[in-house]
């Protein structure tokens, strides 16, 4: 079992790095330039991110890619029991458990994607791209990391709301350190959104999960279902060595 600690400290990114990252498209397109040159992000809304340093690249795109991995908003069923198994990519080296009635569906730019065939607004994502780092702390503390998430979704043009629930770190597999963050996103292009979120870098590569759930005044989660959902954030690891 892993243990799972609160953090509420923050501190800057630490400096020393860059990275090059391919072009990500999975619902946000993004052009990134090295050196000397800028980094330029475009939101699902079709709102400019202002240019950044590359000494901040590998910081935007991170963002990015957890702000993009794919999730609708439509309303839910509440009550439904989800029933989960495991799910292991041997070739991305990522392992979870994911809802054993959920397909699994092709996404652009999407290593892995989930979604409920009767209700689509559920879905579980997984993004793995390669980095240079060689530890999440390299690139900042967890709470570092969910105030610059929000930070992104407050400037897109269709959120009304946004807040961090809780953030946390846990150890996974061998020692592996993890971060989790819950927060939630109130929009115009769907309501009340629940967002958890997953992240660890092992092998030169940052694992990065999303985990989408309508959570409207109408038809909020249920104690069950949340359980659930909790259980997947929690499974996400590397995959054991064979």
């Amino acid at each position: 079992m892993s243990a799972i600690s609160s953090v509420s400290c923050s501190s800057p990114l630490q400096n020393g790095f860059s990275q090059r990252l391919p072009s990500i498209s999975i619902n946000t397109p993004l052009q990134l330039k090295t050196r000397n040159r800028s980094l330029i992000v475009s939101s699902n809304d079709n709102e400019l991110i202002p240019t950044y340093s590359t000494r901040r690249a590998l910081n935007v795109s991170i963002l990015t890619v957890l702000l993009s991995i794919p999730f609708s908003s439509s309303a839910i069923a509440i009550g439904e029991v989800l029933e989960l198994e495991r799910y292991t990519d041997s070739a991305e080296g990522f392992t979870l458990l994911k809802p054993s009635s959920w397909s699994k569906v092709d996404k652009a730019g999407a290593t892995a994607l989930f979604q409920d065939a009767n209700k689509g607004s559920n879905n579980v994502g997984v993004v793995v791209i390669p980095v240079k780092i060689t530890t999440l702390s390299q690139f900042g503390t967890p709470q570092f990391v969910a105030d610059k998430l929000i930070l992104a979704e407050k400037r897109k043009e269709s959120t009304k709301e946004a807040e961090v629930v809780s953030v946390s770190e846990r150890t996974g597999e061998g020692g592996l350190q993890v971060y989790e963050f819950e927060y939630k996103v109130d929009s115009t292009r769907g309501g009340l959104k629940r967002i958890l979120s997953a992240a660890f870098v092992a092998s030169g590569k940052l694992y990065l999960l999303n985990i989408a759930h309508s959570d409207g005044l109408e038809s909020p989660i249920d104690p069950d279902r949340r359980n659930t959902l909790e259980q997947i954030l929690h499974s996400f690891d590397i995959a054991p060595s064979t």
